[in-house]
């Protein structure tokens, strides 16, 4: 998936900065964003660069990134993915692209309302997230301004490479 990226890399729910840590130990410029103060923590005690924000509040670099990371299921933050797709949209170049891991084909595509656990008990509170599955991102990534641009699986994890299209959303 790392070998996919075009540098910057725009890190969103970065969590722990796993994927961020990879990248610049690669020597690619990379920037972690997550709205969890404990994770971007861990991801900057990691030597990560990290925001402790949301992807919809203003982020650096407008219009410059190469790439947005959506992995582990960051393509529901917020429970809109079209609106998460536009905002990156707005945030890659125009050649720019996300890569985002998806379900499987036969994954329904919708919007949930979840909380975390820990040990089976509930922590804070109720948060928008949405599930997109391999069959509906095409249409949800035109209407963000991408095209899927290649789709795979690796070890039962699938994956999408959406490409900035020329002229923004449709």
């Amino acid at each position: 998936m790392l070998d996919r990226v075009r540098a910057p890399v725009l890190d969103v729910g970065c969590g722990p900065g796993r994927h961020a840590l990879a990248l610049t130990l690669r020597g690619v410029a990379a920037l972690g964003v997550d709205t969890a103060a404990s994770a971007a923590a861990i991801a900057a005690r990691r030597g990560v660069p990290v925001l402790v924000r949301s992807v919809f509040e203003p982020i650096p670099g407008v219009g410059t990134w190469g790439t947005a990371l959506l992995m582990d299921g960051s393509i529901g933050i917020g429970g809109d993915p079209e609106a998460l797709l536009r905002r990156i949209r707005q945030l890659v170049r125009w050649d720019g692209r996300a890569l985002a891991e998806v379900g499987p084909p036969g994954t329904p595509t919708e919007s949930l309302w979840v909380r975390g656990e820990v040990g089976g008990s509930p922590i804070g509170g109720w948060f928008p997230w949405a599930v997109v599955g391999a069959d509906g991102l095409s249409e949800i990534a035109k209407a963000s301004g991408f095209r899927v641009g290649e789709l795979w699986t690796r070890t039962d994890r699938w994956f999408a490479r959406l490409d900035a299209r020329p002229g923004g959303v449709a």
